[in-house]
């Protein structure tokens, strides 16, 4: 209601906005049907708006099945995302050399909304695909990073986050209980680290870090997942979190 009772506010761009957002790695292409479905727009508009971004050329358009699906503009967008983020350049070095000393998979996660979202990726050669795409987002407090961050913010930050924000489980292990995660949030705030088993992917130990502000305050964090197969937690401190702590330590908020 507030955004539309703003004089600023185009309310068929957030549509088209809306539209291009069903898209994700459940529905890398969708029919005009399922984006009517999907967005809950009249068939119309989405016909109107399908169009003129297959037009502008944010959307393909298969000429046989007439589905939809992201075109290489978003490539284009997350480009320049990178160069205009300050960020990105400072951290991409440092993960570069963890990568080569440790040969573990490890990320920049970026707080986004009440998710986290990985900025950079460097995986390892165990990696799984859907683990190594830039871009994925998943629900913040189910995440070692997401926690992590939070446990920088203030108690009343934390508390509407631990009221409002969701929780998915994305695996039988995945902790739904909030007084578990505020727990874990306040163990995090009082380690200066936090570890996850199991939370977004089975068989996997997440290790995350801060990435500090001047202010004390972090809005992303340097993450490190291993698998269960190859780690415990306990190898996962006494190996992989004074370096992760050093290289964080070694990036300007």
């Amino acid at each position: 209601m507030e955004k539309k009772q703003n004089p600023l506010f185009v309310g068929t761009l957030a549509k088209g906005l809306r539209l291009l957002r069903a898209f994700d790695e459940s529905h890398v292409s969708l029919s005009l049907a399922e984006l009517v479905t999907l967005t809950g727009l009249e068939k119309s508009a989405v016909q109107r708006m399908a169009h003129t971004l297959h037009q502008e050329g944010m959307l393909e358009r298969d000429p046989g099945t007439r589905r939809y699906r992201p075109s290489h503009a978003w490539l284009e967008l997350a480009y320049a995302y990178y160069w205009s983020d300050p960020l990105i350049s400072r951290v991409l070095p440092k993960l570069v050399e963890f990568s080569r000393v440790h040969g573990e998979t490890v990320n920049l996660a970026q707080i986004s909304g009440d998710h986290i979202i990985y900025s950079l990726r460097l995986p390892n050669q165990r990696t799984q695909f859907a683990a190594s795409i830039v871009g994925r987002r998943v629900p913040a407090l189910g995440t070692a990073s997401g926690r992590v961050i939070l446990a920088t913010w203030s108690d009343d930050e934390v508390a509407h986050a631990l009221e409002t924000w969701p929780i998915r489980a994305a695996t039988p292990k995945t902790i739904t209980d909030r007084g578990a995660i505020a727990d874990g949030i306040a163990c995090a705030s009082q380690d200066g680290y936090s570890i996850t088993q199991g939370q977004m992917m089975l068989n996997e130990i997440s290790l995350a870090v801060p990435i500090v502000g001047i202010d004390g305050r972090a809005n992303a964090a340097l993450q490190v997942a291993v698998s269960s197969h190859s780690f415990d937690i306990e190898r996962v401190r006494e190996e992989l979190l004074p370096a992760l702590l050093d290289t964080a330590s070694g990036i300007p908020g």
